[in-house]
């Protein structure tokens, strides 16, 4: 079980092929603030069929987007 668990269940979830979160927004949904180690636990959600795309520090956002 991951930390992210409940984050990589909503991206999923979603029903959009992309789509941005702001890290508030992540804290939200998975419970936990977002850190360094997202960076690590991210190629987790190449199991659910996705993929973390641009991560923007300055805009406090990730981009999500569906595998093909």
């Amino acid at each position: 079980m991951s930390k992210y668990d409940a984050l990589w269940d909503h991206v999923q979830k979603n029903g959009k092929e992309s789509f941005s979160l702001t890290f508030k927004e992540i804290q939200r949904i998975a419970g936990i603030p977002i850190d360094h180690s997202f960076l690590k636990y991210k190629k987790e959600l190449t199991e659910y069929g996705w993929q973390v795309g641009k991560i923007s520090m300055k805009e406090h956002t990730v981009f999500f987007h569906k595998v093909n």
